[in-house]
């Protein structure tokens, strides 16, 4: 079986070694050529184009920069693409244009999943991590074998074709959004005239992860019954942000304003997590 994977950056390429690695016969482009050409020596065919690189091919994977991208290499490849090849995008793209995508394909003949991953390169190369999935049930089960040996995981989410771009930004929103909390974290200690080293060692104790399971959980209910206050966190961010000085922190000042607007509102003896709640976009 063959297959095409445009697109030969980290995650490309590395997916790109794994299938070769596994035996398939596999076609690589990429628009900077030279990216593309190591995977020659591995077996890879390096094509010129897009439409080159489909010929052929029963799935055809895209691993592109952004939305833009995706329709620029969409364009260049679709009246090449044979009647039961498989297009799958994996690209972290906009809900909204993912389902405009979808539609177009599906008009025009084309069989698309649309498929982003939660993977890094050594994920890519040893098959493991998370892709998730959305679009045609018929499909993805057509290709979900496929996918499941490229993957640790596999997340068919259904047929609303923009539900794993959604997700996919969750998930995304999460992995920044603690590592930019570690940050604010290790300015702290080194603030202190502590080794972040030091300071990371908490987080074997502290089992930070239950947060999104019990508060999560309750955030996710729209249930903001206390178990620590709005203003009593709010005091302890300003502890933080005075703790950290002179150096400026990443994540802590946002929340901060973000509770300031809670505690305004009257919301002080909620749960800190209604600074999410949809009362707080109300004016």
């Amino acid at each position: 079986m063959a297959i095409a994977i445009l697109g030969m950056g980290l995650m490309g390429a590395g997916l790109a070694e794994a299938a070769l690695a596994r035996g398939e016969t596999v076609t690589v482009w990429n628009r900077t050529r030279s990216k593309a050409e190591p995977l020659a020596k591995l077996g890879a065919r390096v094509a010129n184009t897009p439409a080159e690189a489909v010929l052929g091919a029963s799935r055809v994977h895209l691993f592109m920069h952004a939305d833009a991208a995706v329709d620029t290499v969409l364009g260049d490849l679709l009246a090449a693409v044979e009647a039961d090849t498989v297009v799958i995008d994996h690209t972290t793209t906009s809900p909204e244009r993912t389902a405009d995508r979808a539609e177009m394909l599906d008009t025009a003949g084309i069989a698309f999943l649309h498929v982003p991953v939660f993977m890094s390169p050594a994920n890519c190369r040893n098959g493991t991590g998370l892709m998730v999935a959305a679009g045609s049930q018929a499909v993805f089960t057509q290709v979900e074998a496929e996918l499941r040996t490229m993957t640790g995981d596999v997340w068919y989410l259904g047929e609303r074709p923009d539900l794993a771009a959604c997700y996919k930004l969750f998930g995304n929103a999460m992995l920044l959004g603690v590592a930019g909390l570690l940050g604010d974290v290790y300015t702290m200690a080194r603030a202190n005239k502590i080794d972040p080293l030091q300071a990371h060692e908490l987080f074997s104790k502290l089992d930070v992860g239950m947060a999104v399971k019990v508060r999560g959980l309750k955030m996710a209910k729209n249930d903001f019954t206390p178990s620590f206050q709005l203003a009593t966190a709010r005091k302890d961010i300003g502890l933080m942000i005075e703790t950290a000085q002179p150096h400026e922190l990443a994540m802590l000042p946002g929340l901060a304003a973000r509770m300031d607007v809670g505690l305004a509102k009257g919301l002080g003896e909620a749960d800190f997590g209604v600074v999410c709640a949809p009362e707080m976009e109300r004016p």
